[in-house]
């Protein structure tokens, strides 16, 4: 059954206003829900703050009053949902709980997005990507391991497998080596644009999320960790932002945030498993969509064009969080030695990664190496989950 966005009307604006009782929603039980619920919370958490800073960002750069009013309004809704969506994670989880939780939404978010991807330069973004924040995630359960001295399983729950992706240390490039080349707006297909913004949303709130809270811990490899994790996760905002088109007129990108909401709102609706939740996907469905029409009406009055020029004419199959074993492991297979050139890629370390690599180790073992270490120090073996069998490259088989 197709869903065309432009064809549906939502709650009207003026009725969109919550009060605290409806805004004060009971979080889910982090030992009994399911792993991809949490999972689509964190997602849309960083979808709803992107929606917000772009909008902020708008009206930073128009003059007229009116157009401001406007984006506030719709942006004060917006910033209740975020509330509503980032309030359903629970208090009790730890920061670091939440973290590895951050990294399974990379990992089977952004595999999923490249196994779909149509466009082969865009699937090669995505999965270059995908194997750094596959590795992060063994980094952190490691650290977790120590610190909590709890299991990183508990919260993957066997979804997503927890083992050395393209080693931390090697993420650290040239800046200029993180921007890649962007689609061409008006020949590529929609659903790219959509993939791009999710995935450059996600990765923002992941930097954002490990800027705040990494010196919150008082564990040195702790803070170290986050640290260089935020590090990457900077150069991974580069790298999925420069995906998108500068050619995007402010008012095309309004309309594509508003159209990629409803988009992921419809998705999660689809396949939640939480009937709590899923209303809440329904809810924000039914006010994304007039948020979608008051950007077109902006876009038809200030850009002078139709917004179904630039949309899909109706949405994509749905986003699915589901596990993505077999694929990972067959880009580990295959990809793990590759690095950035230009706007390309590279098997071969190259003088500017190189002398990157030594300004910033400067000849000592980094943070995500270090916890490593000191983790099998501690239990005399690494943290692992592989329930497929042995990693697929030799060099990466723990000894």
């Amino acid at each position: 059954m197709t869903f065309n966005p432009l064809e549906q009307r939502g709650i009207p604006l003026d009725r969109q206003l919550r009060s605290w009782r409806e805004l004060d929603v009971d979080p889910i039980d982090p030992d009994h829900c399911d792993p991809y619920t949490r999972c689509r919370i964190i997602t849309m958490n960083g979808i709803e703050v992107e929606a917000i800073l772009f909008s902020h960002q708008l009206a930073r750069h128009t003059v007229d009053p009116e157009i401001k009013r406007q984006l506030a309004r719709v942006r004060y809704i917006e910033a209740q949902q975020q509330k509503v969506v980032n309030w359903l994670l629970p208090g009790v989880s730890s920061v670091l709980e939440t973290t590895i939780a951050y990294e399974q939404v990379a990992v089977d978010l952004t595999a999923w997005v490249a196994r779909m991807e149509p466009d082969p330069y865009l699937k090669q973004a995505y999965q270059f990507g995908v194997l750094e924040d596959f590795d992060h995630l063994y980094r952190y359960a490691n650290l977790y391991e120590m610190i909590e001295h709890r299991k990183a399983e508990s919260i993957v729950d066997g979804l997503t497998e927890v083992m050395p992706g393209r080693p931390t240390r090697f993420h650290h490039r040239n800046p200029v080596d993180n921007v890649r080349d962007p689609y061409a707006k008006d020949e590529t297909n929609p659903l790219s644009k959509l993939h791009a913004l999710t995935i450059m949303s996600a990765e923002q709130q992941t930097m954002n999320f490990y800027m705040n809270t990494g010196p919150t811990y008082m564990e040195p490899i702790a803070r170290r960790l986050y640290q260089e994790i935020g590090l990457i996760e900077e150069e991974h905002v580069t790298h999925y932002e420069s995906l998108v088109d500068p050619g995007e007129t402010w008012w095309e990108q309004l309309v594509n945030h508003e159209y990629n909401e409803c988009y992921l709102y419809h998705s999660f609706m689809e396949q939640e498993s939480d009937p709590r939740v899923k209303a809440i996907w329904e809810l924000h469905l039914n006010m994304e969509l007039e948020h979608l029409h008051a950007a077109c009406d902006l876009m038809r009055r200030h850009d002078g064009r139709d917004p179904a020029s630039v949309l899909a004419p109706e949405l994509p199959n749905v986003l699915t969080f589901e596990p993505n074993k077999g694929y990972l492991r067959e880009l580990l297979d295959t990809q793990m030695d590759l690095t950035t050139l230009g706007a390309g890629y590279v098997r071969e370390a190259h003088e500017r990664f190189e002398q990157m690599q030594e300004r910033i180790h400067g000849g000592e073992a980094p943070p995500s190496d270090r916890v490593i270490h000191e983790h099998q120090d501690m239990f005399g073996r690494e943290y692992r989950v592989q329930t497929e069998g042995e990693h697929p490259d030799p060099a990466q088989r723990e000894k």
